[in-house]
């Protein structure tokens, strides 16, 4: 199984916090909701291609 690697980046301050791995294969962009250490609060981390 191939995984790619990927960063995750806040929805509201568009800091980069995150880095982590998916499957190749997979079609739909990966959200999670995640602590951002800027915005002092969980917010939505969307995913973005290194």
């Amino acid at each position: 199984m191939v995984r790619e690697a990927i960063t995750l980046v806040c929805s509201e301050c568009s800091n980069r916090n995150y880095r982590s791995t998916r499957k190749a294969r997979a079609t739909e962009k990966l959200a999670l909701k995640k602590y951002c250490r800027c915005c002092r609060k969980h917010t939505v981390h969307k995913e973005h291609k290194k």
